[in-house]
């Protein structure tokens, strides 16, 4: 398995790609920093300094909040999926996990089709939609990311909840 890239990796190959100097003149910074930000800040004998990468980090360590890299990721156009925890193999949950993911399609086609039915989409409608498929985009980087480790048992394990979850939606939305 490959080791996460470090923060000041990543800001080096970026700076390969975009001007250092461009990024100093953009956010008011002096040159020094910006290229310090690309070399390790760890441990005594590092010339590195603290970049925004790992203030980032460690302010998600402090607060434990998920909505600071849903912003970042949103910013950037995208969205953040949490990666399931994998540690003990159940490949044998595979065809569930697999339904798991056609019946949240269908869900999401549903909502859909009530909210086109008229042939406008409203702002409490497009709310429903969006939130579907932001449930089937989570559900189905959880079956990835299964089938990458060969673990289903984090599916089987929140199918339950998932189920429920989705019972209570139900009954909030008549």
């Amino acid at each position: 398995m490959l080791r996460p890239m470090h923060s000041h990796e990543l800001l080096r190959e970026v700076f390969q790609d975009t001007s250092p100097k461009q990024v100093a003149a953009d956010l008011g910074l002096s040159l020094s920093l910006i290229y310090k930000w690309a070399e390790p800040a760890d441990d005594v004998t590092s010339s590195g300094s603290a970049n925004p990468l790992d203030r980032i980090e460690r302010l998600l360590q402090s607060t434990g909040d998920r909505r600071l890299v849903q912003w970042i990721c949103g910013r950037a156009g995208g969205f953040f999926i949490t990666n399931p925890k994998t540690a003990k193999p159940h490949p044998d949950f595979l065809i569930p996990a697999t339904n798991q993911i056609v019946q949240e399609f269908a869900d999401l086609l549903s909502v859909i089709a009530t909210a086109a039915a008229d042939n406008q989409i409203n702002a409490k409608e497009a709310v429903k939609i969006r939130a579907r498929w932001e449930e089937l985009k989570s559900v189905t980087e959880g079956f990835v990311a299964c089938c990458e480790e060969g673990n289903f048992a984090p599916m089987k394990e929140a199918a339950p909840v998932m189920a429920a979850a989705k019972r209570a939606d139900v009954s909030l939305q008549r």
